[in-house]
């Protein structure tokens, strides 16, 4: 099994990996769109062969097609998601879709030596068809039709997906590169054996032209064979304008792997519409694709999504599973949710050549964006842990205050000189939690007695009094604890240390 490519390219906001198929306009790489917050999400990035990007009228007019192209709603047609172009580059991208395209599903079949069962053949035609009259109804905003064409109905434009369900490819890849071609040097380039008549010619193109590509698609998944096939450029045009076109089932009677009678017979009610989808004049062709559709259905019931998925899968397995393994391996190189950053893993991205400057700037803002939203993830736990320290401090800074509050001198020898340092009289007043003093005097420090002031004059015990209460002396008694404090010289309480 291949491996995924080891470098990986910056394209915008895309890591561009590994091929998935190349072809004559472009190369389809496995794509990644790679977000903040670890959002990624797998996609196809079709890469512009380096003529049609140094081109200027190419890239004005592709992006133009691109543009209108988005305005196509039908789940037949991969849509466009993003059109980037970047160091002298074009990147179209697309959905990834997991299946095989219509060419390889028929090669694969005629290898097995067997043709495409025609309800299965049905079924993805009409899918593609109604894709191709979703794109033809195409409008824009103000409702004005678009006239979208195709151009390039061809089998390695539709993808047959793992769910069932036709899709067609490259609207607008195909019209841009068609109208450059032809205005440019009046040269056709291309799938010739399935361009209209009219488009041979370079005459006016309209959806008849793709109801006519897709007719020459049916022929061939009916009968397993090419339907204009030529040694040179020169006979595929000449079958075109003037060959004679073989009705599918007298092409499938005529060869070895005859079939059975009930299919051959379901088979003529198809040739009807084969031949009128082939008729060379567009006047004669379906009115429209969704016309054709609906009369392909009617000839034979079409296979359910799940006969078609089955049929894929049988054919293409082993591819689709290498494919799925590799797309298994891009995405687990991406960071996952909740990652410190979003960017891709798997290897040092390189940029494209002119990408430098915008390369940088998409992975920091990737990086920025998801460690914001960390950081605001974060800031809850910051918050408690913040109040937490305070709280501790606090609670620190008390235990310290509690260490160094002053206390009462000891009875046996009590002593002037001895005073504690004077606390704030709230700090006292909350932890006593009492009165004013009582009028009676209280011993004091002081050796010089002093008057006692009047009962009124009392300082009270949330303030500090300017003079020295004058007191009598009277001997303190231990169990005399109602107040369990004195009064000092200057005022300030002094607790019993027997009331504490």
């Amino acid at each position: 099994m291949d491996r995924v490519d080891t470098d990986v390219t910056v394209v915008g906001r895309y890591a561009l990996y590994g091929a998935i198929a190349r072809g004559g306009m472009a190369t389809v790489h496995f794509g990644r769109l790679v977000g903040p917050v670890g959002f990624a999400r797998t996609v196809a990035i079709k890469r512009l062969h380096p003529q049609y990007a140094t081109e200027p009228e190419f890239v004005s007019m592709f992006v133009d097609e691109a543009l209108l192209a988005a305005r196509i709603r039908s789940p037949h047609v991969v849509p466009t998601v993003d059109v980037v172009a970047t160091g002298g580059e074009l990147f179209l991208v697309m959905d990834y879709v997991s299946g095989e395209s219509l060419s390889r599903l028929l090669q694969f079949s005629r290898e097995a030596g067997e043709r495409a069962p025609l309800p299965i053949a049905v079924a993805v035609m009409a899918g593609v068809l109604h894709g191709l009259h979703a794109a033809h109804e195409a409008r824009d905003a103000k409702g004005a039709p678009l006239g979208i064409v195709h151009r390039d109905v061809s089998p390695q434009n539709i993808l047959v997906g793992t769910d069932g369900l036709a899709r067609v490819l490259d609207f607008g890849v195909a019209k841009a590169a068609g109208r450059l071609q032809t205005t440019r040097d009046g040269q056709l380039k291309g799938k010739l054996a399935y361009m209209s008549p009219e488009q041979l010619r370079n005459e006016s193109v309209t959806r008849q032209a793709d109801i006519y590509a897709a007719s020459v698609v049916l022929w061939e998944a009916l009968t397993g064979g090419r339907l204009f096939a030529g040694d040179s450029e020169g006979g595929i045009v000449t079958s075109v304008l003037l060959g004679k076109v073989t009705p599918p089932s007298r092409v499938v009677s005529g060869s070895s792997a005859k079939a059975d009678a009930e299919t051959m017979r379901a088979l003529e009610r198809l040739d009807a519409v084969v031949l009128r989808g082939l008729d060379r004049s567009p006047a004669k062709r379906f009115e429209s694709a969704r016309d054709m559709a609906l009369a392909l259905e009617k000839c034979l019931p079409a296979a359910t999504a799940v006969e078609v998925s089955h049929w894929v899968e049988r054919l293409a397995g082993r591819v689709l599973a290498e494919r799925a393994a590799r797309v298994a391996e891009i995405e687990s190189n991406v960071a996952e949710p909740g990652a410190p950053s979003a960017r891709v893993d798997a290897a040092p991205l390189r940029p494209t050549s002119g990408a430098a400057a915008e390369s940088p700037t998409q992975a920091s803002s990737i990086s920025v964006s998801t460690s914001s939203i960390d950081a605001m993830s974060r800031r809850p736990r910051r918050r408690s842990r913040i109040v937490l320290a305070t709280g501790l401090a606090i609670a620190v800074l008390a235990a310290v205050l509690l260490l160094r509050a002053p206390r009462a001198p000891s009875p046996a020898a009590p002593s002037a000189a001895s005073s504690p340092p004077a606390p704030s009289a709230s700090f006292g007043g909350d932890v006593a939690g009492s009165t004013t003093p009582a009028a009676s005097s209280v011993p004091a420090p002081s050796a010089e007695p002093v008057a006692a002031p009047p009962a009124s004059s009392v300082p009270a015990a949330a303030s500090t009094p300017a003079t020295a209460p004058r007191r009598s002396p009277r001997p303190a008694r231990p169990s005399d604890c109602n107040p369990p404090f004195t009064w000092d010289a200057q005022g300030r309480k002094i607790y019993k240390s027997q009331c504490l």
